[in-house]
């Protein structure tokens, strides 16, 4: 079974606690439901939008994707990315 990573950080910018502030990942089954607050504090929590770790293809697939007109991003910072084609 796989389960992905999911991200969460405070709904307010600075709330939260130590372990929730900065954001956090966890890994949750695809049948749990969202976390509504930090299991540390309680404050309330969103799920931030992430983008998968995907390294160099050894099949191809970051040559056929491109060849697609995909487009390959890396995280350069919080809500930065760089586009690497």
């Amino acid at each position: 079974m796989r389960m992905p990573i999911y991200e969460y950080e405070p709904m307010e910018d600075g709330a939260g606690c130590s372990h929730c502030r900065k954001g956090f990942s966890m890994l949750r089954s695809l049948s749990d439901p969202p976390l509504a607050a930090c299991p540390e504090c309680g404050c309330p929590l969103r799920k931030r939008v992430s983008v998968p770790a995907l390294g160099k293809s050894v099949s191809g697939m970051d040559s056929r994707a491109k060849q697609a007109g995909f487009h390959k991003l890396k995280r350069t910072g919080k809500g930065e990315y760089e586009k690497l084609y």
